[in-house]
């Protein structure tokens, strides 16, 4: 009995301090959020660039006909297409959760290996409360700053991933004698 009385004379929290403290608890979690978006988005690229770069290697060619014409026309455009709908450019929320604006994929051939260059830029997020502001007024002496308000408000971010792989040297497939 003392102990529900004790919990009945007690004072409740301030309202005021729950109220002011709101806004700064959604802007922290709006933050946590655009973060995790990224992190998302680069180890998304990570394992695209992977993709690109293997199935690139075994279904490459190596005579120059069939790197003008096959690899061009349609293995780079299927990989291209495949990494994008991997990403979510094809899916409106997930679109919007990583900010994604375009993606481009690079394919340089060498002598000995092939660079594959993922890159993918993202929209800014546009946080209205903090784009509100005058740039040179809130980072006067601050180069990082610049650099996060043009992220923030203006530009978005852009992020690369290289894969290198070796030329197509498959072993041909190990044949038996009798032809099976």
């Amino acid at each position: 009995m003392r102990l529900i009385s004790s919990l009945r004379s007690r004072k409740g929290q301030a309202t005021t301090e729950v109220v002011l403290l709101f806004p700064f608890f959604i802007i922290f979690i709006l933050f946590i959020i655009k973060i995790f978006g990224l992190l998302v988005l680069s180890q998304k690229m990570e394992v695209a660039g992977f993709y690109a770069a293997r199935r690139f290697q075994l279904q490459s060619h190596e005579t120059d006909y069939y790197q003008r014409t096959w690899d061009k026309r349609f293995l780079e455009k299927d990989i291209q297409k495949k990494i994008e709908n991997y990403l979510g450019f094809d899916n409106p929320g997930m679109r919007k959760f990583l900010s994604l604006n375009k993606l481009k994929m690079e394919i340089i051939r060498t002598g000995t290996w092939t660079q594959i260059t993922l890159t993918a830029n993202t929209k800014p997020p546009h946080v209205r409360f903090l784009c509100n502001y005058n740039k040179d007024r809130v980072c006067e002496t601050d180069n990082m700053c610049l650099k996060g308000y043009a992220f923030l408000c203006e530009t978005g971010g852009q992020i690369e991933v290289k894969k290198y792989v070796g030329h197509n040297e498959r072993p041909a497939p190990y044949m038996r004698p009798e032809g099976k």
